[in-house]
């Protein structure tokens, strides 16, 4: 399947997953408490979530908030989920206006029943919603996921459902979170960190990937455009010889 080309010929990726880094940063160069930057993030959600269903983009992930973020302060782990249920309240116009349906990548273990409660509402609200799939990585790593995909794999060996020999490529895909998902054409990252950072470490596996220099914050969809231009350029080979 090719990509789609949006108007002006520009090459847009069918998924597309954001590592959103920088807030902090950002908020240290203005001045300003780290949690500031993930205020004016939400900016950049709602900007990057818009421009990329409109664009025809078939499923979006963003880097919310990882298992090692876990570590941090616990004010600031705080504050950070008080700004996800405000963005779980607040966006629901937004998905809803342009027909996205949300999910959730991670662990559910870990959240807080407000939490849930309102990531889980607001996932049955847009269930029925036809445009582009976003999924909203939550308590997530990618080492993570192939461990709970591993221990899935063993539980149904342990129960004689299935033979060692049939574990393969596609039996691990199977059990990963959300295998329904198309693996990330374009993997973004901005704040020009050159990292993945535990994100998505299977289905990045042929990604492209392209740094932003900007702070999330200040991401814009002239810099998604910029992006999308970037993978446009690219020569996707797969291994193969094109």
């Amino acid at each position: 399947m090719k990509p789609s080309s949006a108007p002006g010929d520009l090459v847009v990726p069918h998924s597309v997953a954001v590592i959103m880094d920088g807030n902090g940063r950002w908020a240290k160069q203005a001045g300003l408490e780290r949690i500031r930057g993930h205020e004016r993030g939400i900016d950049a959600v709602r900007t990057t979530v818009t421009e990329c269903a409109k664009l025809g983009v078939q499923a979006l992930v963003l880097y919310a908030f990882s298992e090692e973020n876990w570590q941090r302060p616990a004010r600031e782990v705080n504050l950070l989920f008080g700004l996800l249920k405000k963005f779980l309240r607040d966006e629901r116009g937004t998905l809803m206006d342009n027909r996205v349906r949300l999910l959730h990548s991670g662990r559910r273990e870990r959240l807080a029943k407000d939490v849930l409660d309102l990531l889980d509402e607001t996932i049955a609200l847009t269930v029925q919603n036809t445009g582009m799939r976003l999924s909203l990585a939550i308590s997530y790593g990618g080492r993570q996921e192939i461990v709970d995909a591993t221990r899935a794999l063993a539980l149904r060996v342990q129960r004689g459902e299935l033979q060692p020999a049939a574990i393969d490529e596609a039996a691990i895909h199977a059990h990963l979170y959300h295998p329904e998902l198309p693996d990330p054409d374009l993997l973004i990252r901005t704040a020009g960190e050159q990292r993945i950072s535990n994100f998505l470490l299977w289905q990045v596996s042929y990604a492209e990937i392209h740094v932003a220099d900007v702070c999330w914050p200040d991401f814009r969809a002239e810099h998604l455009r910029a992006a999308f231009a970037d993978y446009g350029r690219r020569v996707r080979k797969f291994g193969k010889v094109p």
